[in-house]
């Protein structure tokens, strides 16, 4: 490392050769990124969603997300001839940024190809929210991907913990989902993995169209 040069710059893109340029796309694969803080007291909290729904999906498709790489717990798995890696980053939330870029600059992978999948506050209960890109939404784990990529130009798939009325947002994301709030997370965690299987097949677009709600809140069938 160069003397001044912290661990997440080296991985940033130079102005004249970014995340999109030709050297960062030539890989065919796909990267699914789950969002959250290491830790088992922060295991089964609404800020660690993103993890929980890539631990879903790793166990449908019959996959181990165990080997460690990039400063994350990286798991491999094959869709339709294709290559995917399952990786939650082990850094807390606010650091997943330097995670994210050292595995796109070791697999020469576009971020067009990869999902990020996190949780938000602005979004009802369980509603989710697919985006083919755009801002952080004050997501600190986002803002950090975005500092370190130089582009917001990334899939991104949004689960709604709802936004708290009586408490601190940073207690509210750091505490566990309430036993009346069970069910519908359950029911909603169901789909967010439908909708990570449905970007890895069909893309992000078909996605969207499918289950991104309306503005009254229904899905866009």
């Amino acid at each position: 490392m160069l003397r001044g040069q912290s661990a997440v710059s080296r991985f940033r893109p130079s102005p004249h050769r970014g995340f999109g340029a030709a050297p960062y796309a030539k890989s065919a694969m796909k990267l699914i990124v789950g969002l959250g803080n290491p830790g088992r007291e922060y295991a089964h909290t609404r800020h660690n969603i993103g993890r929980i729904i890539v631990d879903i999906f790793a166990r449908r498709r019959d996959t181990e997300i165990g080997r460690r790489k990039f400063k994350s717990l990286v798991g491999e798995m094959h869709a339709d001839g294709e290559k995917v890696v399952l990786m939650k980053p082990a850094t807390f939330m606010n650091l997943s940024g330097g995670a994210v870029a050292a595995a796109l600059v070791f697999y020469k992978l576009d971020p067009g190809r990869m999902l990020v999948v996190c949780d938000d506050m602005d979004l009802p209960l369980g509603k989710l929210r697919l985006r083919a890109g755009g801002g952080t939404g004050g997501h600190k784990g986002l803002a950090s991907i975005e500092a370190s990529l130089g582009t917001q130009e990334y899939p991104r798939l949004r689960f709604g913990i709802s936004r708290p009325e009586s408490i601190e947002a940073a207690d509210h994301v750091l505490a566990k989902f309430e036993d009346a709030e069970k069910d519908d997370v359950e029911r909603a965690l169901v789909r967010a993995v439908e909708a990570v299987e449905m970007w890895l097949g069909e893309g992000i677009e078909k996605a969207m169209n499918v289950f991104n709600p309306d503005e009254s809140g229904r899905r866009i069938l």
